[in-house]
């Protein structure tokens, strides 16, 4: 078993005095079956009037902050927490017989839980015909078979594409991701989704850690794809690294969408003269991510 402890810090800098909105937070990772919570906790500057720990509509545990109208010029975010993570083989499951083979003949049941991961473009365009004729032929090489087909494409899209460090704005529509053969870690992981959801896989988007090499000091937000194996329940596939996720991937939250997992999102006024607002401001980002192996 591995256990992490990390520190994600998140500096809004604005242009002005602003005052700030409601706030969600996606920063807390989560329990499952392969991560256990050992601690977390949040600092906030300034310190929110109200905070709320909830779950979000696909189980994920959020903060919503609520501010004073008091004006402030700069937002800092920490979370730290200690996380263990307990499955060192990303293969430790059985699949169901009739879920060997694609396509699969899901229970009734299962298929309406499963619909938001079947059929919803990842990224908020139609699914590209590229995307599903690459993904039919990938398919069709593996003879249909689901497990190969999964370890197949994660491989080609790692083999195939130019990583290239992005660290706002939205993934890139999945054609594009194919198309140009490069991309960041959000867009491999939408393409990735995209090809599953081509061929009846149910497939969504993390975000998260990766643990990479112990020395690294500098670290950055990470996401991959999972996949819904009856037998196996969700199982993570990480194609910027080509590599199925275990022990080494530390998941905050998971979604359908991708911006439904945003670490932060909210809002902020500009403050002027007499204390009028009206919406808007520019800021500058600044995060730092320091993760310590502690075995």
């Amino acid at each position: 078993m591995s256990k992490y402890r990390l520190i994600h810090r998140t500096i809004y800098h604005y242009n002005q005095a602003v005052r700030l909105g409601h706030h969600n937070l996606h920063l807390c990772p989560r329990n499952d079956g392969g991560q256990r919570l050992l601690q977390h906790h949040l600092r906030i500057t300034p310190e929110p009037q109200f905070c709320a720990d909830n779950l979000d509509a696909e189980g994920n545990a959020t903060t919503d902050l609520y501010f004073s109208n008091s004006s402030v010029e700069q937002l800092i975010l920490e979370s730290e927490s200690w996380v263990e993570m307990t499955r060192s083989n990303p293969f430790n499951y059985l699949l169901e017989p009739w879920a060997i083979a694609l396509p699969f003949d899901y229970p009734a049941s299962l298929l309406r839980s499963l619909q938001p991961y079947l059929h919803n473009p990842a990224s908020g365009e139609a699914l590209s015909g590229d995307v599903i004729d690459w993904a039919q032929a990938i398919l069709h090489q593996q003879q249909n078979n689901a497990s190969t087909f999964l370890t197949e494409l994660n491989q080609t899209i790692n083999q195939r594409s130019t990583y290239e460090v992005r660290h706002t704005g939205a993934p890139q529509p999945a054609g594009l991701t194919l198309n140009c053969n490069a991309g960041s870690c959000r867009d491999f992981a939408v393409l990735f989704i995209a090809a599953c959801r081509a061929v009846g896989l149910a497939a969504r988007f993390v975000s998260g850690y990766q643990a990479g090499d112990p020395d690294q000091t500098h670290r950055e937000l990470h996401a991959w794809a999972e996949v819904y194996l009856p037998g196996g329940g969700w199982r993570g596939f990480d194609p910027t690294l080509g590599l199925a996720v275990a022990d080494g991937h530390i998941a905050l939250a998971a979604s359908a969408e991708p911006r439904q997992v945003a670490p932060v999102t909210g809002s902020v006024e500009r403050v002027f003269g007499e204390g009028s607002t009206t919406a808007g401001s520019s800021s500058r980002l600044e995060h730092q991510i320091e993760l310590e192996i502690l075995n």
